[in-house]
């Protein structure tokens, strides 16, 4: 059996640091880079991207609202030709950062976009709203329909699985073992207490178990179970670093290849 481990990262700005992406990178095998809207700036992005072909990560854009005060986890409505403007933008200036970094590093053919995957509040009004599924996906067809783009393991994410067959992109499912579920299996609210964890061991825990199809507690009683192709870290999580290096030695241990999809 075979799993991505995937971070968010490339979230610093000037001299605001995130997280350690140093600690974490040697860790995973994919990452998800932001754009610049919700987190990031351009010197920035290039020394993360550096940092990710230099741990031969397969590399992601990572776009969301523009909305760096809330760090892009604040609900916003865009129109669908604003939020397909904004996407195609942040996905473009990305892939100019990554084949400048790509040429630095004298790795050009690892520069390029792998994957896509949307970030916070525009990852969550895609599993509930068509509309901004629909917006988002006629983005990235209209950029490269050959992209794929993450999406939530389980019925929370009917609705993004919808919209990205209707453009003919291929859709990955994502589940985030640093977060709570509830028993119908989509993601608890960051709302409610206990929605995210912070504890490395119980993180790693629940990476086996969503990489092999176990159950898991969920957060309103009881077990769930949710199955993905890639598993997700939040960068800024508190305990990120650790985590990272949890996660992999379970899911080492535990007989999975540890691989970029």
């Amino acid at each position: 059996m075979a799993i991505d481990l995937n971070v968010d990262a490339g979230e610093s700005f000037g001299h605001w640091r995130v997280s350690d992406e140093g600690a974490v990178f040697p860790h995973v095998t994919s990452v998800n880079l932001a754009c610049g809207f919700h987190a990031g700036d351009p010197a920035g992005l290039i020394t993360s991207i550096e940092l990710a072909l230099g741990h031969g990560l397969a590399l992601g854009a990572h776009p969301g609202f523009p909305d760096r005060v809330g760090f892009g986890r604040r609900a916003m409505q865009l129109s669908a030709a604003e939020l397909t403007a904004d996407t195609v933008y942040q996905l473009g200036a990305l892939a100019a950062l990554i084949r400048v970094a790509g040429a630095r590093a004298s790795q050009p053919d690892a520069a390029r976009l792998h994957h896509v995957k949307a970030h916070g509040a525009l990852y969550n009004q895609m599993a509930r709203e068509p509309a901004v599924a629909r917006a988002f996906a006629a983005a990235v067809a209209a950029y490269d329909p050959t992209l794929p783009v993450l999406v939530l393991a389980g019925p929370g994410g009917d609705i993004m699985r919808a919209a990205l067959a209707a453009e003919g992109i291929e859709s990955v499912d994502e589940a985030f073992p640093d977060r709570a579920y509830l028993r119908d299996g989509t993601l608890a609210p960051r709302s409610l207490p206990g929605a995210v964890l912070v504890e490395p061991a119980d993180i790693a825990e629940r990476a086996v178990a969503m990489a092999t199809g176990e159950p898991f507690a969920a957060l309103d009683g009881g077990a769930t179970r949710v199955s993905a192709v890639t598993l997700c870290l939040h960068g800024d999580g508190v305990s990120a670093p650790v985590a990272a290096a949890a996660v992999r030695r379970a899911l080492d241990r535990a007989g999975l290849n540890v691989e970029a999809f």
